[in-house]
This record gives structure tokens, sequence and C-alpha cells, in this order.
């Protein structure tokens, strides 16, 4: 296990360097009145730097923009969350791990530095292998010395080792995995009775004005008219120019390179590859095959392999390579080839079938590639013009004047947090309208489809709930609708009653189905599937509504977990690798946490305060 913690702590560190690198991040040293502040404080005798913290920040900020479609977090709402709290806690954290690998003098050597930087794959030249020149260049591009770069990697990789002794060897006890695994895989037993609107013993009347009444005053949230925004906007789309313009032609040549592999493609042949530990074994598997003794897939089931680990898909010529793919593109027909040498050694392919060459030609490609090409020039004018628009928005000139001067067109929309219909679709205007403030400047923005918009706050209407008359229909189906959600589960109670009295359930009248050795949410929909697994005992029952119909339930049998389940044991393995991973992590952080608290922690929450004001 500590091997396999060890691999798993060499990648982790390999893929976090390989991000310092290509997120581009400069230095960050803060200044105050003194001069340089260097540290936010320190763990013992280590310092924690203001660019580590900074960085830090700053790939987790990126990180959840991405995460989001581009949208950034502020650092006032990554405070707000307790994001900033959890980075610095982290920061810290690592210095103290340094600290203590300082402290007991245990360190990571040139030889092992030099492998985890030949590995980062931004340091790599054309032909794959490390190069020095990118090493130098792409390091100085991002603020980064090679001794800077050198030492943090040096320290993640002996971090990674203490984290590697603290944690390695650690198993969750047999009867905890048991106990978890036992309660997931179990399985239940049911009878259901299913109630609808139809098994009511008269429809629900019409209401009353009294009923409405009540209904409306005791939902008034269901009947409230959300928050409206007036808003003016003018914008223009690549598709809004697309009628008048031809495409290019020299752009459309250029496109139908770039999708050279879409239209021209060599033949393929759908391959197995049964790969062998030598010749002679291969040929004595082939000798076999060809007198008849036993079929290719004989060979491939005598090997401990299926159909599915030796299939290579749908093939070329060069993606098999050397005299192997020879070997098979020499078959006219399909069948077998070999015994051959492949790139894993000796085999034998057998091909299923041949997909001849396909070649379209840029005339007939070219009404395929020509809405992409008038969709990149559109979007070109766009940016071309989109100064212009600013130039003349700066100027003093209204939406209403950009729209009859330029190409942009004119709308209103009464905007709400559920406007998503027309320029409502684009997320970049839906942030702006979210934003807009009454009296500002209208100003262009872009849409993520390389249109271009600007938008004009006329007015703002609050939330207001809409008088009963206006909504009497809607509070009409309402009522009827919790009305008939209520005698629904008022009969299903009675029903209960007497199952609960020793009645058969199938005597009761409605219905009655069963359901034998379900697993967590293999009954539907899922509040039965929840209220089936939450009952006590075989023999308790339960009235579950969901929506407009009820059930009743009553648990008939609690089974064991299906030990022939082929799923079975990847589900207990999936248990106790999570329960040992959560034991790792509480081992780790008590351990984090005694080291700071043994060497002293100092922060200067000054340096910490500009750090965050650079995010703002």
């Amino acid at each position: 296990m500590s091997k396999s913690k060890g691999k798993q702590f060499s990648k982790t560190l390999v893929w976090l360097m390989l991000i310092f690198v290509v997120l581009g991040l400069g230095g960050f040293g803060v200044s105050n009145f003194g001069g340089r502040v260097e540290a936010i404080g320190s763990v013992g005798d280590t310092k924690i730097s203001t660019d580590t913290y900074a960085r830090a920040l700053q790939r987790e900020l990126r990180a959840r923009a991405a995460a989001t479609g581009g949208q950034t977090m502020s650092i006032a709402e990554a405070q707000s969350t307790g994001l900033v709290d959890a980075i610095r806690a982290q920061v810290i954290s690592n210095a103290a791990l340094d600290n203590e690998m300082a402290r007991i003098g245990v360190s990571v050597g040139d030889d092992q530095v030099a492998r985890e930087v030949m590995r980062i794959d931004a340091f790599k030249g054309p032909d794959g292998s490390f190069d020095r020149e990118a090493y130098r260049y792409t390091l100085s591009q991002n603020g980064l010395t090679e001794a800077q770069f050198e030492t943090s990697l040096r320290d993640e990789a002996a971090r990674s080792l203490l984290q590697t002794a603290v944690v390695a060897g650690l198993n969750p006890p047999e009867t905890y995995v048991d106990t978890l695994y036992t309660f997931i895989a179990e399985r239940r037993s049911v009878s259901l009775i299913h109630l609808t609107a139809e098994d009511l013993d008269a429809p629900v009347p019409d209401p009353t004005g009294d009923d409405l009444t009540a209904q409306y005053e005791a939902t008034p949230a269901a009947y409230t008219a959300p928050m409206t925004r007036k808003i003016t906007y003018a914008w223009l789309t690549p598709e809004m120019m697309a009628d008048r313009i031809e495409p290019d032609e020299e752009l459309l040549h250029q496109l139908y390179q770039e999708h050279i592999d879409e239209f021209v493609q060599p033949e393929k042949r759908l391959v197995e590859r049964l790969v062998f530990a030598d010749m002679t074994e291969a040929q004595a598997a082939w000798d076999k095959i060809a007198s008849g003794a036993e079929s290719f897939d004989d060979a491939v089931a005598a090997r401990g392999l299926s159909i599915d680990d030796i299939d290579l898909g749908d093939v070329s010529e060069v993606q098999i390579g050397g005299a192997a793919g020879q070997a098979v593109f020499a078959l006219t027909e399909p069948g077998l080839a070999g015994p051959v040498m492949s790139d894993l050694g000796p085999a034998i392919f057998r091909v299923n079938a041949i997909l001849a060459k396909q070649e379209i030609p840029f005339e007939e490609a070219r009404e395929t590639l020509a809405p992409e090409a008038v969709h990149d020039r559109a979007v070109r004018m766009i940016a071309d013009k989109m100064s212009d628009f600013d130039d003349l928005l700066a100027a003093g000139a209204t939406l209403e004047d950009l729209a009859r001067e330029t190409d942009m067109e004119l709308g209103e929309i009464d905007y709400t947090a559920n406007s998503d219909q027309g320029i409502a679709a684009y997320q970049d205007f839906r942030e702006a309208a979210n934003a807009a403030v009454e009296g500002d400047f209208p100003e262009v923005k872009e849409l993520d489809d390389g249109g271009i918009f600007a938008l004009r706050l006329d007015g703002e209407t609050p939330p207001t709930l809409r008088p009963l008359d206006a909504v009497r229909d809607q509070v009409a189906e309402d009522w009827r609708a919790a009305e008939t959600a209520r005698e629904l589960a008022a009969k299903a109670e009675a029903l209960k009653a007497r199952v609960e009295n020793g009645e058969d359930m199938a005597a009761l009248g409605p219905e009655v189905t069963s359901e034998s050795a379900l697993s967590r949410g293999g009954l539907m929909p899922q509040p039965l599937s929840d209220a089936l697994f939450a009952l006590g005992a075989e023999g308790d029952t339960a009235v579950v509504p969901s929506g407009d119909e009820v059930w009743l339930i009553r648990l008939d049998a609690i089974l064991p977990p299906d030990g022939n389940d082929p799923g079975a044991e990847a589900l207990r393995q999936s248990i106790a690798s999570q329960a040992s991973q959560g034991i790792a992590q509480d081992l780790y952080s008590s351990f984090a946490q005694a080291v700071i608290t043994a060497a002293g922690l100092s922060l200067d929450q000054a340096a910490i305060n500009a750090v965050h004001a650079q995010f703002r």
C-alpha cells in the first residue's frame, strides 16, 4: 500500500508543478511603505512567502472559474465561502511539513529533481524530449528562476515522502468495511398499493371562494411575480450577418486542410491483436489454428483474455506500423495474419472487416465548410467594428442611435432570473443584465459566439404578489392538486391502519404489486426507495406521497447482499478504498496540526491583506 500511495503522490507532484508552469504565474511580491514584504508568516524557521500564497489563491480561483464556465470568483466571494481560509490552511500545512523535513534532515537528491523536471510536457521540445531552452524560456516567462522552480520541486518531492510515511500501510478494520458493505448492498422485498385521483371515492369538487382565498394566502410565493428588469439592448451576432457575406475561398481551402482527416480517410480495418511472449510461442499457436486444432477465439481464451482485451478497433496501416501493418493490409478479405513482430512483440492479427478508403474532394466539402467560413468572417467583421461602436457610445450616442447608424439591432426585454430566450439565452447577457445599474452608460460587450451587445436598464419592478383575480385559475388548479393529495393520503393512511390491525393487504380492494430483492435506488420514484430502506423491520408499512400520487408500501423481507453479484467485490473494494483514504486524511491532518503546534505559527495579517488586495 505504501508503494501505491508513493506513486500517487509522485503523480500528484508532477501535475501540480505542471499547473504551476502553464497557468503563467508571475511573481507576486507585495510592497508596503517600508519596502517589499516577502512573507505572510512562518512556521518554525520556514517562511510562507507571499508568492506561494498568492499563487495558491490564483490557481484555485482560476480552477473555480474553469469549472463554472469562465465566471470568475472575486476574492470577497472566496472569503465568504471559506475558500480563502482553506487555501491559507493548506499553504500553512505545506510550510509546516517543509519545516519538519528540514528539522529531521530529509531531502530529495538532484537526480530525482532532474527526473521530475524532464517529465513535464511544458519543458519538452518538438521531438518529445527535454529541451533546456524551453525550460529556461518557460520559467522566465512566468517570473521564476531555475533555482526557485527546482527548490519548490524538491520541497514538493520531500513533502510527498513525509506524507507517504505518515499514511502508508493504513487499512480500515474488516468489521467496518463489512458493516458498510452490508448496509449499502442490502436488498429488500416490498408490496405496494398505488393510489391516484381515479382511486378516490368521488372526484374533488370545484373550490369555493373561501378555498381559493385560503390557498392563495397559504402559498403567496407561488403567485408572486419575480423581480423584473426592463432592459433596452442593441446587439449583433454572426448569424445576423450571414446572409450578406460570401464565403472566402481562401478560408474555405484553409478549413478544408484543417479538417482533412474528416474528408480524407485512408483504408482502415477492424483488427484484433493477440500478443505472445516470443515468436516460438506465437508460431505454435498459429500452427494449431492453421491445423484446425483450435480457433483464434480458443487461443485468446487460453491466454486468459477476452475479445475486448485484444480489440484495436478500426485502424490504418500506419497506426499498426511496420511489418505488422504490412501483413494486416496485405489481406484482401477478412482473416488472420501472422505471426509477425508488432510494437508489443510477436502477434497474430485477426481482420474482421475492411473499411474502404474515403475521400471527399474540396468541391463536395465546400457546402459543409461554407457556414463555418461565413461565421468566422462575420466574427472578424464584428470584432473590427467593435471599437467604432464603443466610440459612438462614448460620444453620446444612444442604443437607438446605434441601431439606426450601424448593423446592430434594437430590442427590449422584461428580464427576470428565469429569462432564457432570445438574447437572454446568452450567459454573457444574463450576467450583464443582473449587474446593470439604472443610469449607467451602455458599453459594448462580447457574446460567446462572437457577437456583441450593449444594454441599458430602463427600470426595475420588485417582486410583486399578483392579485387573486389575475391568478384565479392557477390557484384553483393548485387547490385541486393539494386537495387530491390530501384525500389520497387520508385514504392511504386508512388502508395502512387496516394492515397494521392484521388485515391481508391483498384483501383491501386496490391492486397490490410486489417487488423482490430490490437494491437501494431500485424502486422508483426515488422517494419510494428512500422510504422502503428507512423501514426498520419486516411487516412495517409507510405512506409515501410523490407529486399527485400516493403509495402504501409494506416491507416484506430484508435480504443480505447478493454474493453472486459481479459488482460485489468492486463495491467492497471501493468502500475499503474510501475508508482508507478517509483515515489517511484524518491522520495526516492531525499530524500536520501537531507539527504546526510544535514548531509555532506566526502570521502577518497586513501582508495577507496586501496579497488579497492584488486580487481586487
